[in-house]
């Protein structure tokens, strides 16, 4: 029987490869967690795994093939796939892996492209009830201003405008740049939400990780809080077409009015999961449960309130 896990594009991910390697033994499983890396000799999640596997990029024509050469190799049922690149590959080929007897934990391939393109989730965020940023007109503008690009990631190419001499024909003209009204952080907090959802594209757990210091685009310092944003998500996004497993959305959140801007989504485990994990949600969990014990699970907030995590860095050694 297939039972092992494949963590693909591994990277540092070491605290997502352990907490599965964690709900496999405890799950009473005699599951292995493996990886897979374009360089597996510079991946510390890598030397974490029960094995890790040198792969082509993502976008290489024969990366699936050697995927599923290494789930069959290995008796490997389900994949988690951890960078945005990746996730449109897999989703294209989500059937052609579910007929080996390989489960992709991931969406369908619109909702990908919708979360890819930050106009297309803007689209998505007012279709569903939530507001997004007003968007700004540079022909007319209104100060401050934020640029970002409408597919970056990893906080990159980012732009705080104060007036009118810092757009530059640089900013100006960059294709990739859209512009929106500043959100100042001493009125908002921000937010990044852990999301799961079951087979049946209904969500079953919702976990609001207040963002209190980022490095480098992901959580350094957060907690877990229980407030309004989880009734409003419930509210407005209980269902998604196609949309299976971890998603984590980014928001701003005013407290006094219970305002929420709705910024961006991942539809994968966000660099912040562990704490959410670590608070009592165990998405890992749920996974094996459905994918690999074929059970159902129902919607929980069954999880601990003001839950605070502190990263700090970690080495691996290796001799060689």
């Amino acid at each position: 029987m297939r039972q092992n896990v494949l963590i693909s594009s591994a990277g540092q991910r070491v605290g997502l490869v352990n907490i599965f390697k964690e709900t496999c033994s405890n799950s009473g499983l005699s599951a292995q967690v493996f990886t897979c890396d374009m360089n597996p000799k510079l991946s510390p999640a890598g030397y974490i795994s029960d094995g890790c596997f040198k792969v082509p990029g993502c976008v290489a024509e024969q990366y699936i093939s050697t995927i599923i050469e290494i789930c069959n190799q290995n008796n490997i049922s389900i994949i988690i796939p951890t960078i945005d690149t990746e996730l449109k590959v897999y989703a294209q080929h989500k059937s052609e892996l579910v007929s080996q007897g390989i489960h992709v934990i991931v969406s369908n391939i619109d909702f990908i492209r919708t979360c890819r393109d930050k106009r297309l989730t803007s689209e998505f965020f007012t279709r569903k009830g939530i507001s997004i940023p007003r968007a700004i007109d540079l022909n007319h503008p209104t100060f401050p201003i934020f640029a970002k690009p409408y597919d970056g990631s990893l906080s990159t190419n980012l732009h705080l405008i104060k007036t009118a001499q810092e757009i530059t024909d640089e900013i100006k003209n960059d294709p990739k740049l859209i512009f929106m009204e500043y959100i100042n952080p001493a009125d908002f907090k921000e937010f990044t939400v852990d999301m799961y959802y079951g087979r049946d594209n209904r969500v079953k757990a919702i976990v609001p990780r207040e963002r209190i210091k980022v490095r480098a685009g992901e959580i350094n310092k957060g907690i877990t809080r229980k407030n309004y944003i989880i009734e409003f998500l419930k509210q407005r996004l209980d269902y998604i077409e196609g949309v299976t497993g971890c998603i984590c959305i980014q928001l701003f959140y005013r407290e006094s009015d219970n305002v929420i801007y709705g910024i961006e989504i991942n539809p994968r485990f966000g660099g912040g999961y562990p704490l959410s994990y670590y608070a009592g949600a165990n998405f890992a969990e749920y996974i094996l449960k459905e994918f690999l014990l074929n059970d159902s699970i129902e919607y929980t907030d069954n999880w601990r309130n003001n839950t605070l995590m502190l990263r700090y860095d970690k080495e691996v050694i290796i001799y060689e």
